[in-house]
């Protein structure tokens, strides 16, 4: 649960959640471990195409790390509602330390081998599909639901201000030391979390009732899920822009190498510009309270997005490639925290953990299919065609966002009509 005594409102209205010792402590834990998170992340791909040259081998490590979230998901939503959840994050945390660090000795000891990096990257798959429900559940632990949003927000903004700071910080390592470094200092940022986490002070939510077996729970989560409108609507929308709209990632090594003919620093450099936008997105969502404003974001984000990698497909001019960046990772932040956040202010707590894991099924889950996807079209016909798709596909879920909002602003305008039209009743004589 949040704070009962918050720390004073000298903490700017856009901080917000800030005023919660607590969050405090959880984010700046998180701040630290996502620098390392995405320096192995960067250097996990620059080190699979340096042993394989080939973009198909790119996706199917995308594939390897993501594909455990179909099978597990929803069972990790269940004991995310059914465990104390700042417990269950430090086991996560933890065996994700052990996997970074069993890949940096295996790097130092030059002995890596590709179906070392896709054994390595299904563990962690498994482990990220537990922590991953976990974590997005129990911010409105740390802030209570008044400062849910704004929670939310920025966490965005420390995940995208390590997606600057990580790969340039990861370019600059990959060009002197190699991808060692990159592991050793991920499995080091681990130990925050973990002092963080230990910090904590805040009593445990109640664990949801154990009565019932594991399948009726997570069948009941489903239901409540695809039997609320705007949940459904939420979860469907991600799920096909997360598969087919966002594998653009797993190609810009290709790029790198292939089309600009550059070194790991410029490699670095791409990843942060998509960064550097998605930072841009965060701020803007921290200061995003009203229901509307969150809709909008839906559609601006994904037009922004389609736009952004549409041109860095086809720019071979270095500066130019960066702005596109830029500009997608701004659309796709602001459309998947809007996304988030319109789910997290809808769903009711009980059910938060398998709705989260829902939510974690399909933004990830799908995920695995469409890096596949895109390294098989990059691989026949060149990594432009396979980011092109992509773009077309967020530019076509921005078309369905747009008759969905005029559909929901006449409901909601019929409902308000409606309700004026009602008669007050009359007073006693």
């Amino acid at each position: 649960m949040p704070d009962p005594a918050p720390a004073p409102s000298r903490v700017p209205d856009s901080l917000r959640a800030l005023r919660h010792r607590d969050f405090r402590l959880f984010f700046a834990g998180q701040g630290v471990s996502l620098i390392g998170t995405w320096m192995q992340s960067v250097a996990q791909g620059w080190l699979m195409h340096r042993l394989t040259g080939s973009a198909m081998m790119l996706g199917l490590l995308a594939f390897a790390q993501f594909i455990p979230v179909v099978p597990l998901a929803m069972l990790a939503g269940v004991i995310a509602d059914r465990t104390d959840r700042r417990r269950m994050l430090m086991w996560t945390q933890g065996l994700l330390l052990v996997q970074a660090l069993v890949l940096a000795v295996l790097v130092s000891l030059d002995v890596v081998r590709p179906w070392m990096l896709l054994s390595l990257a299904v563990i962690y798959g498994i482990v990220n599909t537990f922590d991953l429900p976990a974590r997005q559940s129990f911010v409105v632990e740390l802030t209570g639901k008044e400062d849910l949003p704004n929670g939310i927000a920025l966490n965005s903004a420390a995940f995208n201000m390590a997606r600057i700071l990580g790969p340039a910080v990861a370019g600059v390592m990959l060009a002197t030391i190699g991808e060692a470094g990159c592991f050793w200092l991920n499995a080091l940022s681990y130990v925050a979390v973990l002092v963080c986490l230990a910090m904590m002070r805040g009593a445990p939510a109640a664990a949801a009732s154990a009565a019932g077996s594991k399948r009726l729970t997570m069948r009941e989560g489903f239901e409540y899920a695809w039997g609320n409108r705007s949940i459904r609507h939420l979860l469907v929308l991600l799920a096909v822009i997360s598969g087919l709209g966002f594998q653009f990632s797993v190609l810009l090594p290709v790029y790198t190498r292939d089309v600009l003919k550059a070194s790991a620093d410029v490699y670095g450099w791409l990843f942060s510009a998509f960064g550097a936008g998605s930072l841009v997105a965060a701020v803007r969502m921290a200061v995003t309270r009203e229901r509307w404003a969150l809709r909008r974001h839906l559609l601006i984000g994904l037009i922004a997005a389609g736009i952004g990698l549409a041109g860095f497909a086809w720019a071979r001019w270095l500066p130019a490639m960066m702005g596109f960046a830029a500009l997608a990772g701004f659309g796709l932040i602001l459309y998947v925290s809007s996304s988030n956040t319109l789910i997290q202010l809808t769903v009711e707590d009980r059910y938060r953990g398998r709705v989260m894991s829902l939510y974690t099924l399909f933004f990830i889950g799908t995920a695995p299919f469409g890096s596949l996807f895109a390294g098989a079209v990059a691989e026949r016909w060149g990594a432009p065609i396979a980011t092109s798709i992509c773009a077309i596909v967020l530019l076509g879920g921005a078309v369905w966002v747009c008759f969905r909002l005029r559909e929901v602003a006449a409901r909601e305008a019929a409902e308000r009509e409606a309700a004026e039209r009602v008669p007050e009743p009359e007073s006693p004589a």
